[in-house]
């Protein structure tokens, strides 16, 4: 159950000395396992085995004498292919350039232009002829290796201007033959650790330069805020193209010698918390609001168990509260909701948290806001959800709570060595060792995200009590034709609270009211049909008066705290969920909005054009 110390830690710099430090220090503990579909069973791999599998990577693509610096494009589902190219290119001082798995074609090209990189290792040579196919010139690619070849695509031909495409077994082999020594050289400090393209919520991504200092002091501050134990187990779901997972969900273990899990897949992630048991959940809000809204469905079928439900949550909020210090201990309140909570426990929470395995010691949750409603669900059912704050910009963590010092109505204390101040507008500015070196190829970008050595993060927000508040966006922010001002985020929250909504976008910048397009619950759609006589299947019904007038009632009553003027006053409705392959939101879930506005837009000119 021992933990690393932040003294431990303190002499390694970049982050192959850190791997290299945690082979020597735990060889024969176990670092990944994953679930092998030839077997159908969970594997398990030591540092030790790990770091050898990394060693072929080395050697395969030291073939290549890339140079220091050498951008190495990475599109493979999280696994320990992606680890050991990962960690292959830092070893070889080059700089991996990780991207989504699940991320549109033409995307994948722009990056893979973009950020000129020599070197592309993706699941698929299907993935990578769909990438050929999209004609943008990529004149500094000069390798591509696939884990699986599919005999008719490419079929040993070249494709996209002759460039090879080998098989990882071939590559690897390839490496084993050549036995080039690396003549890269060894990555510093100020080196760049990753080369990590925004999503991009709005325009092109823009890949944010992070160096192995960056990232190492972000690890180590961590470390000092959680303690992590070796004996902790990570179940690993988020994208590594992202710097929250990279960071929290992938260096962190290798500095802790935890164990990290990797889910087959988000549709099976229910299954693997079972299995695996995670002890620690690296997370957005949406997982949370996923199991939230399964519970409340089930929950509308029975009055007693619902009741049942919010008592416990209300009883469990109250013992939360009081544990952080939030709330005033009252000797008749404690001692009746101890002795409620010997019943209710075991009827509600308990079940809820084997629901995440139960054995859950930190839940996280980060890269959007996580509504009220569903943090004191949980936290009052004992899942230790602690919410942060973050930017790919600043590798990624600025703030965030800790299990035993939580106030869920902030994004917790800044961390050790970061800075931040309230700058014009109440714009979050950050400073540290954890701060970019700037946008790649992007001077004028960088001079914009900086103001005299502050990281300026366009999110608004207050400190109260050495804690940091998240407002709300700068630039996300509806003003309507009448000047009024309205945080589409908080609206949106509000609405995705009643689980019937599975997303929600607010709009009407310059408009002369505020309106929004919902996804329903598919069950609830069924349901409103049944007692409307309409037909479920008939997508046409969607835009029915009788309808949309049954759902706008119900958001108005969801946002009735707003103020008139913010309560939305039309509603566009659809069945479709909106995703990273339709490209309407990130690969962490945010939403696209430019994207949607563009597919909603006949529907969006047709309401403001006043025909309903």
């Amino acid at each position: 159950m021992s933990f690393t110390s932040v003294s431990a830690l303190s002499g390694l710099q970049t982050l192959p000395e850190l791997f290299t430090w945690r082979v020597v220090q735990t060889p024969d503990a176990e670092a990944y396992r994953q679930f092998d579909e030839s077997s159908g069973r969970w594997i398990s791999y030591s540092w030790q085995e790990t770091d050898r599998q990394v060693g072929r990577f080395v050697r395969a693509l030291s073939a290549l004498q890339p140079a220091h610096g050498t951008r190495i494009a990475i599109l493979l589902p999280n696994g320990l292919h992606a680890v050991c190219m990962d960690q292959a290119a830092l070893r070889m001082a080059c700089v991996p350039v990780p991207m989504h798995a699940l991320d549109n074609p033409e995307s994948i090209a722009y990056i893979l232009m973009d950020s000129e990189a020599s070197f592309l290792i993706a699941a698929t040579d299907q993935q990578w002829a769909a990438v050929a196919a999209t004609g943008i010139a990529m004149p500094a690619l000069r390798q591509v290796v696939v884990l699986e070849k599919t005999s008719g695509v490419n079929d040993g031909a070249d494709m996209a201007d002759h460039i090879p495409v080998d098989s990882l077994e071939q590559w690897l082999a390839h490496g084993t033959v050549a036995a080039v020594p690396v003549t890269a050289g060894l990555p510093q400090p100020d080196d760049l650790a990753a080369l990590v393209y925004t999503s991009g919520t709005t325009g092109k991504p823009k890949g944010v330069m992070l160096t192995h200092t960056n990232v190492m002091s972000n690890v180590k501050a961590v470390v000092q805020r959680v303690s992590p134990l070796v004996s902790d187990v990570f179940l690993s779901f988020l994208p590594l193209s992202h710097t929250f997972e990279r960071t929290a969900g992938y260096y962190l273990p290798v500095a802790a010698g935890a164990c990290v899990a990797f889910s087959r897949s988000v549709k099976q992630l229910p299954e693997d918390m079972a299995i695996v048991r995670p002890t620690i959940l690296i997370s957005v809000p949406r997982i949370y609001e996923r199991v939230y809204s399964v519970i409340q469905t089930k929950l509308a079928q029975s009055p007693f168990q619902s009741w049942l439900f919010r008592s416990a949550i209300a009883v469990g909020w109250r013992r939360f509260s009081r544990e952080q210090g939030l709330l005033e201990k009252d000797g008749l309140q404690t001692w009746t909701d101890a002795l409620l909570w010997t019943v209710l426990e075991p009827l509600v929470a308990t079940k809820l948290r084997n629901q995440f395995g139960g054995r859950l010691r930190v839940a996280v949750s980060g890269g959007a806001a996580l509504s009220a409603t569903i943090s004191q669900c949980f936290l009052g059912l004992g899942i230790p959800i602690v919410q942060g704050y973050g930017m790919t910009e600043t590798a990624p963590v600025v703030a965030f709570n800790a299990p035993d010092d939580n106030d869920p109505t902030t994004v917790g204390r800044v961390i050790a060595g970061v800075e931040v101040k309230i700058g014009e507008n109440s714009e979050l500015l950050v400073r540290g060792p954890n701060v970019m070196r700037g946008y790649w190829k992007r001077e004028e970008d960088t001079a914009k995200a900086m103001a005299d050595g502050w990281l300026r993060t366009g999110d608004q927000a207050a400190i109260v009590n050495d804690r940091v508040r998240i407002l709300g966006r700068v630039k996300e922010i509806i003003v309507t034709s009448t000047g009024e001002k309205i945080a589409p985020v908080d609206l949106e929250l509000a609405i995705t609270s009643d689980p019937v909504f599975e997303q929600a976008y607010a709009f009407g910048d310059n408009a002369q009211f505020i309106a929004c397009a919902l996804v329903l619950n598919q069950r609830y759609w069924h349901e409103l049909s049944a007692a409307l006589s309409l037909d479920p299947n008939n997508p046409d019904n969607l835009h029915l008066l009788q309808v949309t007038d049954v759902v706008l009632k119900r958001v108005r009553e969801l946002t009735r705290s707003f103020p008139f003027y913010a309560q939305p006053k039309a509603v566009i409705l659809s069945l479709e969920p909106w995703t990273i392959e339709n490209t309407l939101i990130t690969p962490t879930l945010k939403l696209k909005r430019n994207n949607l506005a563009k597919y909603f837009a006949s529907d969006i000119n047709r309401i403001y054009s006043g025909k309903r």
